[in-house]
């Protein structure tokens, strides 16, 4: 039998900063640059009950961990279930199961960081954000970590959301952060725009970006529904968290090759390949960049490691029996 570390969201919760999510994720991006596998999530959706079941993986040599996620969403209870199964990655014996959901944001942030890292400009201090839940809070106070802030517009379609957005961040934040009646007048000026919504179309005019402009997609990973206009994609210069994402789920993209706007040769590289150094990010301050980033293995699995230690020092947890094959898988 092997012992299993199982961490529950509690366990888990603050266990490490923003910047440690960042630094451990940006690490996990340079040996995916370096070769690591990984791949675009698997979605199963069932119509009745309406609900979609997800995994993706990624195995992290360097870190010495491989694993992923599986999460529910929907059907019949309405809500979602996260579990996050960590492996070594030299022995393969299973390390810990974590209940996922609370680092979510704080993985999915950190790497909306480190694309801001490596493609934002160094001068970069102005921030539009372009929802107000779990998600836009994690990639706030992630970029937070890699730029040196000095305003934040924040705009979603309901007041009453903006309004305690901008309130609670203006608390964790050097920033000032205020809210905005609509999006176009949150990325009037911004160096950095972050798109962190459930919206099914364009959620801002890309020929209102300016010169320079860093963006985030990360709202949506859904071949028919896009953040992100044709003209914004055109412009751009785009990165992806995988390339074989960009005919699979990433809707902004699909979308702007269907309308013949750009062809597959469009995506410039990987995250990993820019924080690798083995392609080039941005190369001048005029340029308009886009990392459009779906979810992957890469970010849950460094998350995950970076808890499993924390955990392991602090004794946290309790642990699981799993019995390896060569015992269990009898047949008898």
């Amino acid at each position: 039998m092997t012992e299993t570390l199982f961490l529950t969201s509690e366990d888990v919760a603050g266990l490490a900063t923003p910047a440690e999510y960042v630094d451990a994720v940006r690490d996990g991006y340079r040996q995916r640059g370096q070769g690591a596998p990984a791949e675009p999530r698997t979605k199963l959706a069932s119509d009745d009950p309406k609900g979609m079941l997800t995994t993706y993986a990624a195995v992290l040599p360097d870190t010495g961990a491989m694993g992923g996620y599986m999460y529910d969403a929907g059907f019949g209870a309405r809500d979602a279930w996260f579990m996050t199964p960590l492996f070594d990655a030299d022995s393969g014996e299973p390390l810990a199961l974590l209940d996922g959901a609370s680092m979510n944001p704080f993985k999915t942030g950190a790497v909306g960081a480190v694309g801001v890292d490596a493609l934002a400009r160094e001068d970069a201090e102005t921030v539009a954000i372009i929802g107000s839940g779990a998600q836009a809070r994690g990639q706030l106070r992630a970029v937070d970590t890699v730029r040196d802030l000095d305003t934040v517009w924040v705009y979603s379609p309901t007041p009453e959301n903006r309004e305690d957005f901008a309130a609670q961040m203006n608390t964790q934040l050097d920033a000032s952060v205020a809210s905005v009646a609509s999006s176009a007048a949150a990325i009037e000026g911004a160096d950095i725009v972050i798109t962190a919504t459930t919206a099914s179309d364009p959620v801002f005019d890309g020929e209102t970006l300016e010169p320079g402009t860093h963006v985030t997609a990360m709202g949506q990973y859904h071949p028919e529904k896009r953040e992100l206009d044709t003209t914004t994609v055109e412009r751009a210069t785009y990165v992806f968290d995988l390339r074989a994402r960009a005919m699979r789920d990433a809707g902004s993209f699909i979308h702007a090759v269907d309308e013949g706007v750009v062809d597959e040769d469009h995506v410039h590289a990987e995250l990993g390949d820019v924080v690798a150094g083995t392609a080039e990010g941005r190369t001048s301050d005029e340029e308009i960049t886009v990392f459009d980033s779906g979810g992957t293995g890469i970010e849950t699995v460094a998350a995950a490691y970076l808890l499993y230690e924390r955990a392991v020092e602090q004794e946290l947890g309790t642990t699981l029996d799993f019995a390896p094959a060569s015992e269990a898988l009898t047949g008898e």
